[in-house]
């Protein structure tokens, strides 16, 4: 079995820091790579860019609504032809950037809460297949399993890779359970691990409540911005190879 272990970095923006991007780069197969919407700035990207390619690191954009006091995860009222534009524009930004450090931009994952209506909204989703569809160069789409975005672009034709979340806790719905609810958020890096470890034997994801949910996923993701993050991209490595899995990047 192989799979994918990818983590949202590049979040840092001038002097402020976010996460621990260069131990994270050690430890995961893809990086999603905020592009100058909810954070990032030129120098980030590139050093981040930089970083990732010197260690074999597959990259992705990471695009999000324009709010940096928010972190990207307060939703901003806008039509799908601007929100095409915004992400077209960060897209691109990175693109852009990935020329002078050496990398391939080979996929875009939405972010925060750009994300999460996307996973309900045809609408926004489509908007973010737009944007993905203008560039020349192929780009695939990391979506969160099960949602509305992911059955979109694999709709709209592009290349669907699917994820699941190492760190969040699930709603019987597939959509992920809102940061402001109490254990939406796992920060014990053994649970999540043991959690994974039980997905990948059953293709059941534990639902906040009780139960659980069918999903589907090439890829696991670990956020880059969790106080524990490289604990628990560490664990999930350590416990994953224990049990014969092969972690490699969805992108060849």
């Amino acid at each position: 079995m192989q799979i994918d272990l990818n983590a949202d970095l590049g979040e840092s923006f001038g002097p402020w820091v976010m996460g621990h991007d260069e131990a994270m780069l050690g430890l995961v197969t893809s990086a999603n790579i905020a592009c100058g919407g909810h954070a990032g700035d030129p120098e980030t990207m590139f050093a981040t860019l930089k970083q990732a390619a010197d260690r074999g690191v597959s990259v992705g954009a990471h695009p999000g609504y324009a709010d940096r006091e928010g972190f990207g995860r307060r939703i901003i009222p806008m039509s799908p032809g601007e929100v095409t534009r915004m992400v077209t524009a960060q897209i691109g930004a990175l693109v852009g950037m990935a020329g002078l450090a050496g990398a391939r931009v080979g996929y875009v994952k939405p972010h925060g809460a750009l994300s999460n209506l996307a996973s309900r909204d045809d609408d926004v989703s489509g908007a973010i297949c737009d944007a993905i569809a203008a560039f020349d160069q192929p780009l695939a789409l990391l979506a969160i399993s099960g949602t509305r975005m992911e059955q979109v672009g694999k709709a709209r034709g592009l290349t669907v890779f699917s994820e699941i979340f190492a760190d969040r806790a699930y709603q019987a719905d597939g959509q992920l359970v809102p940061r402001s609810t109490a254990g939406a958020v796992l920060h014990d890096p053994s649970e999540a691990a043991d959690r994974l470890v039980a997905f990948l034997e059953t293709g059941r994801m534990p639902v906040l409540g009780g139960g659980d949910i069918a999903l589907d996923a090439q890829s696991i993701c670990v956020h880059g911005d969790n106080p524990a993050a490289v604990e628990t991209a560490a664990r999930i490595r350590e416990a994953l190879t224990a049990q014969g899995v092969t972690l490699a990047p969805f992108l060849a």
